[in-house]
């Protein structure tokens, strides 16, 4: 059954996500003399440095999830896909994705790829189904669910132990969203929740936040990561540093302290915000090219985000691994924006040799710990390797300035502004809803998965320029 097609018989650029890096690859070529094609598995431009708040109950998943179909409605020489693309034939020129039971061949003259990142648990991806990540709406609304489902699974208990266990919340990973979620949960039991059952008193809720690091916000340097861990602490949080996960079950975890003892915490509802691993798609490139991989799994490019032996295929993104381009944002969009505008000067006549090298331009780094109070590092222009250092009310005002400006569309940054408002004036949240089969889909999901990720068969799709065909998998 055959898809929809450009029918231009243009260069056809074929994007793989519609993160940050593909979204403005896709932007950045609007006007050019192509057809675009963006293939992603979700249908929305998911805003990922803000998830913890949806997390928490500050904001609706709609402000930072706009369908990518609208975005781009008036960018006419540009279709989206939904799929997840798990094949790629850099020979061949096609990119494979599947929606259900449908197998989509895509045809491409140039390849954008942008699939980011899943959470890594370090060879121990059983531990997802009792931590689960920071990486997709599902995950954020899941990590609600089990928050919120703690407390009150808490007020119908009448055992010490049990309540303890319940009120007892582990973020494991002391990175900007371990951070920034191990605040948040703390806050909305001191301050949203108060008052409101019962039978407990939320304000005794435990919140750890876990780390095998010997720091917290390692990336910041040692001053901001002691002035982070401060204010969490003051907050009431407890912080566990040099303590590695070993084991994760329904009701708590195994610790590894950095003596060799092993300790047991007790806690129902755990976070994993303590790692990244590249999309899979990066080990089929470097099996086709050669290119090399990092440990992370990401794509060692060239200076021109291209591959070796492939100049029209570019990765971008968190898939990318390239000296002094951090995992966040910023990068994502000056390498989709690097890989568009090449694409344009190739059209113009320029050859790949005649690229220059991909050079980033850091616009520094945030991340907030609490209501008011948020870490800075911003570098000084012109002087090498020195940067302004900040933190506070100041360095939050920064932070939420800086959101709202990348945040897509107008009513989206409203909607915020008025639901932030809300939330630090009144400590009221508007995003408490939670449903059952936000906590326990997971388990129905995971054995359908089972069943569509059986081995799919050859599937032979005749092509013509940059059409794509679309076939029943048997």
């Amino acid at each position: 059954m055959s898809s929809p097609t450009p029918s231009s018989a243009r260069p056809h650029v074929v994007i793989v996500g519609s993160g940050f890096g593909g979204l403005f690859a896709a932007q950045r070529l609007a006007k050019a003399d192509v057809d675009v094609t963006l293939i992603a598995k979700t249908t929305h431009h998911l805003f990922q440095p803000m998830l913890y708040q949806v997390a928490t109950g500050i904001i609706a998943e709609g402000e930072i999830a706009p369908a990518t179909r609208v975005i781009l409605r008036k960018q006419k020489n540009t279709r989206v896909l939904l799929g997840d693309v798990f094949k790629i034939d850099l020979e061949g020129r096609t990119v494979t994705s599947r929606l259900l039971e449908r197998i989509t061949v895509t045809p491409f003259d140039h390849l954008i790829i942008a699939a980011g990142a899943d959470q890594s648990y370090f060879g121990n991806d059983h531990f997802a189904e009792f931590a689960p990540g920071m990486k997709t709406i599902d995950h954020a609304l899941e990590l609600r669910g089990r928050i919120l489902g703690a407390f009150e699974q808490a007020e119908l208990s009448d055992d010490p132990a049990e309540r303890a266990k319940l009120l007892t919340f582990v973020v494991i990973g002391a990175g900007p969203t371990g951070v920034e979620m191990a605040g948040q949960i703390k806050e909305m039991s001191d301050k949203t929740l108060k008052g409101t059952f019962r039978n407990i008193d939320p304000t005794e809720a435990r919140v750890i936040l876990l780390d095998a690091a010997p720091a917290v916000l390692p990336p910041f340097g040692e001053k901001l990561g002691m002035k982070a861990a401060a204010r969490l602490e003051k907050m009431g949080v407890e912080i566990q540093l040099n303590a590695m996960v070993t084991g994760l079950d329904y009701d708590g975890l195994e610790v590894k302290d950095k003596d060799g003892t092993t300790r047991r915490i007790e806690s129902q509802c755990k976070v994993w915000s303590a790692g990244v691993q590249a999309s899979p798609l990066g080990k089929q490139l470097a099996e086709q090219s050669g290119v090399e991989l990092d440990r992370a799994g990401r794509v060692k490019v060239l200076p021109d985000l291209s591959i070796p032996g492939h100049p029209h295929v570019f990765v971008v993104g968190d898939m990318m691994a390239v000296d002094g381009v951090p995992g966040v944002a910023q990068g994502a969009i000056q390498g989709g924006r690097y890989a568009a505008d090449a694409i344009k000067a190739e059209l113009k006549g320029h050859t790949p040799s005649e690229r220059k090298p991909f050079s980033y331009f850091d616009k520094g780094s945030m991340a907030t710990v609490s209501r008011f109070s948020a870490v800075m590092q911003v570098p000084i222009p012109g002087l090498k390797n020195k940067k302004f250092e900040t933190e506070g009310y100041f360095a939050w005002l920064g932070w939420l300035a800086l959101h709202l400006v990348y945040l897509v569309g107008f009513r989206n940054r409203l909607n915020t502004l008025v639901n932030w408002f809300f939330a630090f004036s009144t400590r009221h949240r508007t995003q408490l809803a939670v449903t059952e089969q936000q906590v326990y889909a997971r388990t129905a999901l995971g054995a359908l998965s089972a069943m569509e990720n059986k081995p799919i068969p050859e599937v032979e799709a005749e092509s013509a320029g940059a059409e794509s065909t679309a076939v029943e998998a048997s």
